[in-house]
């Protein structure tokens, strides 16, 4: 069951920061995703450790998981899809072992589904320029979509999304399947989306009856609170917001190397329930830590009313 409307939702942090950080080397162009085959135990340890900091989500390790992104590595079309739906067992598995949590919040599985540009691998979801046509797009993002509902996921997170019109194809797939989504993109600053278009034009896409919130991700921290704002007055859904660790992917080194996006404040993130983020966490350069810190801060807490 999802949390109602106002109710505040603690996400994850970043899923490769932390696989990184336990000694994984990540610098192929399978990213995490290739973790599911090698070590998919050390994803369900990933994701029990932000269920044990206090996140309620669980955000499945298929941002990079693709059919054309295996299959590029060598992998077979039931192969891949496979790999997508152990996905959410992993998640699953860590759900079941955080059996002894006492908070009475259910704890979801978001079937992650990253962008068309981040399997071409060279940091295309940091700036859109991309479009190889919404028919090409609908026939990638399909096939994972279907694979995390059939495996059980409890909504869909799309994330890191740098242009509409990719977010329009990935809408429409949504009238497909009975599963909820998030909507998320990746900015550039703090009024557009990393392609450059007006956030305004991009929160306009929360209207499908399937979107249960709508908002920004693994984008620097600082510019966040403008951007909320902006998103805040353009669309009367929830909005999600999980800010990346102020870093900027160098897809070259295939690293993040340092800049200045700000650092990611747990206590900035948890007043962002003012600019009306319900569903709050971190991404990429964030940990356990960092999550514990914001849902010690959340509390139990709701959203203050969104102003009519």
């Amino acid at each position: 069951m999802l949390p109602a409307d106002g109710e505040i939702v603690v996400l994850d942090g970043g899923l490769a920061t932390e696989l990184t950080a336990r000694g994984h080397d990540l610098t192929d162009r399978l990213w995490s995703a290739r973790v599911l085959l090698t070590d998919p135990a050390a994803i369900e340890d990933i994701h029990l450790a932000y269920f044990r900091a206090g996140a309620q989500v669980a955000t499945t390790a298929s941002y990079q998981a693709s059919v054309e992104g295996f299959a590029a590595a060598g992998f077979e079309r039931a192969e891949a899809l496979g790999l997508i739906r152990a996905s959410v067992e992993s998640a699953r598995k860590a759900r079941e072992r955080r059996a002894e949590a006492t908070d009475d919040r259910p704890l979801l599985i978001a079937g992650s589904v990253g962008p068309y540009g981040a399997m071409l691998a060279d940091g295309s979801e940091y700036r859109g320029d991309y479009d190889p046509g919404a028919t090409a797009l609908a026939d990638f993002h399909r096939p994972r979509i279907e694979a995390l509902v059939e495996a059980g996921a409890d909504l869909l997170a799309i994330e890191t999304i740098p242009t509409v019109r990719e977010a329009e194809v990935l809408v429409r797939l949504l009238d497909d399947v009975a599963t909820p989504a998030w909507l998320s993109y990746s900015c550039r600053d703090e009024g557009t989306t990393s392609a450059g278009e007006p956030i305004a034009d991009a929160m306009a896409l929360g209207t499908h009856p399937r979107v249960v919130a709508i908002g920004v991700n693994c984008t620097a921290p600082r510019h966040l609170p403008a951007l909320l704002a902006a998103a805040h007055d353009a669309t009367d859904r929830p909005l999600i917001a999980y800010p990346n660790g102020g870093d900027r992917w160098d897809a070259a080194a295939r690293s993040w190397v340092a800049d200045d996006g700000g650092t990611y404040d747990p206590a900035a993130v948890a007043s962002w329930t003012t600019l009306g983020a319900t569903w709050l966490g971190g991404c990429c350069g964030t940990g356990p830590p960092d999550i514990a810190s914001l849902a010690e801060r959340l509390g139990r807490s709701t959203a203050p009313p969104r102003p009519v």
